[in-house]
């Protein structure tokens, strides 16, 4: 009997989860993902190909490079670099929410399953609502909103690939950079340390320079320029604080 309640409960807690496809993140990326529609079509891609780089990457990023490679005429081998370093930015995310969520009866296999979900969206969402959630039930909450997030977009990817053709190109333009625009201000709104604040306007800086002066590899250098310059201004601000604190 407790156990038949207590499944009730995660599947009260799934069910919450999914009501977050409402929220404003999860809105703005299926804007997004309408426009994405546009381009995959633009791109020549069919709606299967389409459908299945949403389902499979899911990191709409990740998936622009790749299909941005693969109308450039790149080899496999350098679409698959680009992608892969393109997502490995989400390894914080991961590394960040997983300890969140996890509690010592949830299987790592599970874990790993929801990974699949974690993107930018989803830890955005997961960051401002998951201390608001008893850990018992975070996993559920998480797989109701990622899951839903993912197959709704999959199906919106579905129904419009053809339809976006009627769209005028600046509409399906605004569409695809609502994202961006809102990832933009949602991470600045979330950060909690100061030494992400300072990475995010040091990458804002170097990303523009970095693209006049090597522009094949402006993202990687900005990425780490802005990066390492953020952990070195708060390691030497920690340590002056720690001075100071001494020297009282």
């Amino acid at each position: 009997m407790a156990g038949e309640i207590e499944e009730q409960r995660h599947f009260l807690w799934f069910l919450r989860g999914m009501r977050g496809i409402t929220s404003l993140p999860a809105l703005i990326l299926m804007a997004s993902y309408v426009g994405f529609s546009a381009f995959a079509l633009e791109s020549g891609l069919t709606r299967g190909e389409a459908v299945f780089m949403t389902l499979s990457i899911w990191a709409l990023p990740a998936q622009m490079i790749l299909i941005g490679t693969m109308t450039g005429g790149a080899p496999l081998a350098a679409s698959f670099a680009a992608v892969t370093l393109s997502s490995i930015r989400m390894m914080p995310m991961v590394a960040s929410i997983m300890p969140q969520m996890r509690t010592e009866r949830t299987p790592v296999a599970v874990l790993l399953f929801l990974s699949h979900f974690l993107a930018i969206t989803s830890w955005v969402f997961a960051t401002q609502r998951l201390e608001s959630v008893p850990r018992h039930y975070r996993v559920a909450y998480f797989a109701g909103f990622g899951i839903t997030l993912t197959l709704t977009n999959t199906l919106i990817v579905a129904v419009s690939y053809g339809v976006v053709s009627s769209f005028p190109p600046m509409i399906a333009g605004a569409l695809f950079m609502m994202t961006p625009v809102y990832f933009i201000s949602s991470i600045w709104a979330s950060a909690k340390q100061p030494v992400v604040k300072v990475a995010f306007v040091a990458g804002i800086v170097l990303g523009p320079l970095m693209a006049l002066v090597a522009p094949d590899f402006d993202v990687l250098y900005a990425g780490l320029g802005g990066g390492t310059a953020a952990y070195l201004l708060d390691r030497y601000r920690r340590k002056s604080a720690m001075r100071a604190g001494a020297g009282a």
